[in-house]
């Protein structure tokens, strides 16, 4: 049987990279959804490692480690690439939603990917904000959530 496809956030990858509260859900989610992101993801993650290091919340073995998981989580996934239709649909999003640019990016990354069609399509996030805005546009949303048994 194949994976189902569904597009990630970034706060739901970097679960993937770093050990924290949502890791095990994030890898539960993996095993059964190939990753599709938008093109900056792998930026996205190298920031929040090197943000996560210079808090000393990972040490070096830890920061080297993030980075392989990434590169392997880099393999398998498909990216959503940037041009003017995607540009012109974020930006359109943030009149409707209360995004960061990012998030806006994101969204419309997941609406291109789907075709802007995205009844029964998964978004996987763990940003609550990105999360509502995927639900209104019409998303099944899988939330990682601290408190995952």
């Amino acid at each position: 049987m194949s994976k189902a496809i569904a597009f990630w956030d970034t706060s739901a990858l970097a679960p993937l990279c770093v050990e924290e509260a949502t890791s095990r859900q994030a890898q539960s989610l993996l095993k059964r959804y190939l990753p599709v992101v938008w093109w900056a993801t792998v930026i996205e993650m190298h920031s929040a490692i090197y943000r996560l290091y210079r808090l000393k919340q990972i040490d070096d073995h830890g920061k080297q480690a993030a980075f392989s998981r990434l590169a392997l989580l880099q393999r398998g996934w498909k990216e959503i690439l940037p041009g003017d239709s995607l540009r012109q649909l974020a930006t359109s999003l943030l009149n409707s939603y209360s995004l960061s640019a990012a998030d806006s990016l994101q969204l419309a990354a997941a609406l291109i990917w789907c075709q802007e069609r995205p009844s029964n399509k998964h978004i996987i996030c763990a940003d609550r904000r990105l999360a509502a805005a995927a639900q209104s546009a019409g998303f099944s949303v899988l939330e990682l959530s601290a408190s995952f048994p």
